[in-house]
């Protein structure tokens, strides 16, 4: 086992350098759907009633509703994007636990038994590890995202509360729980041992 600061990393006999699935991120908003989602914005805000009861010209008004509704939908779809990242991120992991079963040498990596060992979050560090392009987005907190929703859930299921605040909690809580289910002690995998491609679809 090898030791860097506080991180400790798994052996793996030999020096031959091993190939992982491909990661494939899915990219973009879906640009037909956006009025849509404006729409539900809107018509959250009016339920909800966010817009403060001052008096003001209906124009101004107007402005700051769809103001607000821009604000929602912006939230809503860094949330989306969070949860396709995290969706291909998990898909990966899975596709890299079945090579490591299919691998004699890389096989004992994963039990839990064998110390020092790799869990599912080894996987998660060993992107940041290989500087993967995330656009801006933390690994972590787009698999907690992914872990707490099955599907991207429609705008009209959030409250502005958990968009502009709850949201980033929600994710980083449901990482830690995840990451906690593999028993201590956790170690990384070298990163100079393991390579793997990134596609955007």
């Amino acid at each position: 086992m090898e030791i860097l600061g506080d991180r400790h990393f798994v052996e793996i006999p030999g020096d031959k350098l091993h190939q992982l699935p491909p990661l494939l991120i899915r990219v973009g908003a879906e640009a037909a759907r956006m009025s849509r989602t404006i729409e539900m914005a809107s018509t959250l805000i009016e339920s909800e009633d966010m817009l403060p009861a001052l008096p003001m010209e209906p124009i101004d008004q107007e402005r700051r509703r769809m103001d607000l509704a821009i604000q929602l939908v912006e939230q809503y779809l860094g949330l989306i994007e969070h949860w396709r990242l995290g969706d291909a991120i998990l898909d990966w992991i899975r596709q890299c636990e079945m090579t490591f079963e299919m691998r004699q040498d890389l096989r004992p990596l994963l039990r839990p038994d064998v110390w020092p060992h790799a869990g599912r979050s080894s996987f998660v560090m060993l992107l940041r590890d290989k500087a993967v392009d995330t656009k801006g987005i933390a690994p972590e907190s787009a698999v907690g995202t992914r872990l707490s929703f099955r599907q991207p859930p429609p705008l009209n299921c959030f409250s502005d509360q958990f968009l502009f605040y709850l949201k980033a909690t929600l994710a980083s809580t449901a990482y830690q729980t995840w990451s906690n289910l593999s028993p201590d002690p956790i170690s990384a995998f070298p990163p100079e041992r393991f390579s793997f491609e990134v596609h955007a679809i």
